[in-house]
């Protein structure tokens, strides 16, 4: 079976303000047209006030059913109850036209508040991007059009230059360049041919390649990373956690307020204008909107931010901890060398005895050993009996031998006494003992992550102020990267315990801890840390449920991205709630308490600190990295 896709090549086009008025959103719009209709129509006195009640009626239905949600199902008192209160205040007061500005004003402050929060949520789609709803599939030389949920696995689809993919899956036939940036966030393409995994979303720049699907709809990467970006976006942050309490005790307060300078002054207007100033809705704009951006742009960038409380702690992240293999080197092995320590045993048979023993583990490695041995042509044998010893290597049965393969340290604890080297530090020793006895040892050396040094450098320039990294390697060989990155500390020959322990040790030292691992093995560590960073996740799903933030690339630079992001979100939350909401408001009371302004003015200068709010956090959005 085959598909074609047929789609067009431009990215998803950003939501505009036309593209989010809904019905209800126009008949938001009329509601809030009639009433300042009829409130200008009263004001000449074209029609009389049971007109205007009714419209005033009309434009606080919304405000009052939003009000009544909030009072019985959250047991607080809401904006929404607060505006009320003072409309209803301004008119049985005297002040008809005043109260119907002011109600006009705020919905219209809230309708464009809601506009863009939905605007801001909806760009998550743009900047990720989408996948094709519809294929052609061919069988027995037969072409039919159907919807990709009708797409089965194992099922074989065709994609050529300028398409996107429908489905995950591997190359089974032809090659191209793909544009992996909806997944990884890298522009750059990836060349790939036979074998190669590659994700729905992504764009087939050139060549032609068959793939044979692994998962359709729900199931694909990029499914589950929009999915987990919509849920990112309701995980509230602490600082906004602090605010939805902060307004919760504050409407109260500023009521005892208000009916305290009524009290001394028995003026209606004065208390209609501080109600509009001590309404506490920017106050609920200040951080839910900067979150749902700075998501949006991480995810733009590969970066998977799994909840606003993340992001918060990434910013305040004082320590970083590195795993060494796969996180700052590749980790991706390679035997240098074979040596043999028993006159009576070749290197060859050494690599044989490794090998066989290696040939079970996922260890990265075990597995430049296997594949070292196979490209030197020797035949492997099955192991009786195997088991891994985790932070140490290998014991299996070869042949009816026991063969340990491992570090010093399991020589060690199994009384075998290992050979001292004078090798490179880089390189990573592993004895081959056959019986109780050393044969050999084979080098092996891991290469070190492009980028490495500069990306240390930029967290230190960004605030952090320790540098540790943790591995089960020798000591030499940990002193000899940390050396190479400029990392502060190196811990070496731990195992994945060690590993919880240092971070633990490190929290207990007052420390914000983030980890930065594979998301596999260091699955334990990264759940202690307070952000667990899971690098490379794209081909793995279980490193996107074990991180806290997955990159969903192998560039370490997105640490630093995500770090700029985190600090910038939390920079721009703060200048919302001191410039946006305390500056402007407090200003406003003071003008309201010595009669400078009057509640037209007041509500007219309440849109200030909504705009004010809403731009300063879709900058995030459109900000440079």
């Amino acid at each position: 079976m085959g598909v074609s896709v047929t789609l067009s090549t431009e990215p998803g086009p950003q939501p505009t303000i036309v593209s989010l008025l809904t019905r209800d959103r126009w008949v938001e719009i009329c509601r809030i047209v009639a009433v300042a209709i009829v409130a200008l129509l009263f004001q000449q006195h074209s029609v009389p006030a049971l007109v205007l009640w009714i419209a005033v009626a009309v434009g606080l239905y919304p405000l009052v059913k939003t009000g009544l949600r909030e009072l019985f199902r959250e047991r607080k008192i809401g904006t929404a109850i607060f505006i009320t209160l003072a409309t209803l205040i301004a008119v049985l007061g005297g002040e008809a036209v005043a109260g119907s500005v002011l109600m006009i004003i705020i919905l219209i402050a809230e309708f464009i508040a809601e506009l863009n929060t939905d605007r801001a949520r909806a760009s998550i789609k743009g900047l990720i991007g989408s996948v094709p709803q519809t294929a052609t599939v061919r069988t027995d030389n037969q072409e039919r059009a159907v919807p990709i949920s009708g797409l089965q696995i194992d099922d074989i689809v065709l994609v050529r230059a300028g398409e996107k993919l429908p489905v995950d899956g591997v190359i089974v036939g032809g090659s191209g360049s793909i544009n992996e940036a909806p997944i990884t966030g890298e522009s750059v393409p990836k060349d790939k041919a036979n074998g190669a995994g590659v994700f729905a979303g992504t764009v087939l720049e050139s060549g032609a390649i068959d793939v044979k699907t692994e998962r359709v709809g729900s199931d694909t990467m990029f499914a589950r990373i929009a999915k987990l970006v919509e849920e990112a976006e309701d995980s509230q942050a602490p600082v906004q956690r602090l605010a939805d309490r902060v307004a919760a005790w504050l409407i109260p307060v500023v009521l005892v307020f208000l009916v305290a300078v009524y009290l001394l002054t028995r003026d209606i207007r004065k208390i209609v204008t501080l109600m509009i100033f001590t309404s506490p809705a920017e106050l609920g704009l200040a951080t839910p909107m900067v979150m749902i951006a700075a998501i949006a742009r991480a995810a733009r960038s590969g970066i998977l931010v799994k909840g606003g409380v993340y992001l918060e702690l990434l910013s305040k992240v004082d320590t970083v901890v590195f795993d060494k293999t796969g996180t700052l080197t590749t980790g991706q092995p390679a035997v240098l060398q074979v040596e043999s320590l028993d006159p009576a045993v070749s290197s060859q048979e050494v690599l044989r005895a490794a090998a066989a023993a290696d040939r079970r583990s996922g260890h990265p490695i075990a597995k430049a050993v296997v594949e070292h041995a196979i490209q030197s042509g020797l035949e492997l044998p099955e192991p009786s009996s195997f088991e891994v010893l985790r932070g140490r290597g290998i014991r299996a049965v070869i042949e009816d031998k026991p063969v340990l393969v491992g570090n010093e340290a399991l020589m060690a604890e199994n009384g075998i006494t290992a050979p001292s080297s004078s090798g490179s530090p880089n390189e990573t020793l592993v004895y081959v003992a056959v019986e109780s006895r050393v044969i050999g040892r084979i080098h092996v050396a891991d290469t070190m992550r492009p980028g490495a040094r500069e990306v240390i450098a930029g967290l230190r320039a960004s605030g952090v102020k320790r540098v540790i990294m943790l591995t089960g390697d020798n000591r030499a060989t940990a002193e000899a990267i940390a050396a190479q990155t400029g990392i502060d500390e190196a811990r070496s020959e731990l195992l994945p315990e060690a590993k919880v322990a240092c971070i633990a040790e490190l929290q207990a030292q007052k420390h914000i801890v983030a980890m930065v691992g594979d998301g596999i093995n260091d699955a334990p560590a990264l759940a202690k840390a307070d952000v667990g960073i899971a690098m490379g996740a794209a081909g793995t799903q279980a490193a996107i449920e074990a991180a806290d933030i997955a990159l969903m690339g192998d560039d370490l630079s997105k640490i630093v991205v995500g770090r700029t992001i985190a600090r910038k979100a939390y920079r721009t939350i703060q200048e919302n709630l001191i410039v946006g909401v305390g500056v402007v408001h407090v200003l406003g009371i003071i003008a309201a308490l010595l009669g400078w302004i009057g509640p037209i003015q007041a509500a007219v200068l309440h849109l200030g600190p909504d705009i004010l709010v809403f731009l300063n956090s879709i900058k995030l959005l459109r900000m440079r990295l």
